[in-house]
């Protein structure tokens, strides 16, 4: 059995919401951590986790559209829809979480 991927979350009046991020493309993509330490890399250490196996993960995301699930990425940031980062920020940047 493998082990759970740590999968970032909101908390809206009670109830989690598995967040998701999007590529330069406007693709949306799942977001997963296997530890903590990664998870608090890209994210920081403020942002709720719940551990999550990764066919529920998809089982979550596929009735939104959302196929791919991106596992342990770099950097992600905030989304701000009304602004667009800097070419050089798009480079390092593997997605947007919205």
């Amino acid at each position: 059995m493998r082990r759970p991927l740590l999968v970032p979350v909101r908390f809206s009046s009670g109830t989690a919401s598995l967040r998701y991020g999007r590529l330069p493309t406007g693709e949306r993509v799942g977001l997963a951590f296997t530890t903590e330490a990664r998870l608090v890399e890209a994210m920081g250490a403020e942002q709720p986790w719940i551990p999550l196996d990764e066919r529920m993960i998809r089982g979550m995301l596929v009735p939104l559209g959302v196929t791919c699930i991106y596992i342990d990425p770099d950097l992600v940031r905030e989304s701000d829809p009304l602004e667009k980062p800097p070419e050089s920020d798009r480079a390092r940047t593997a997605f947007q979480s919205t």
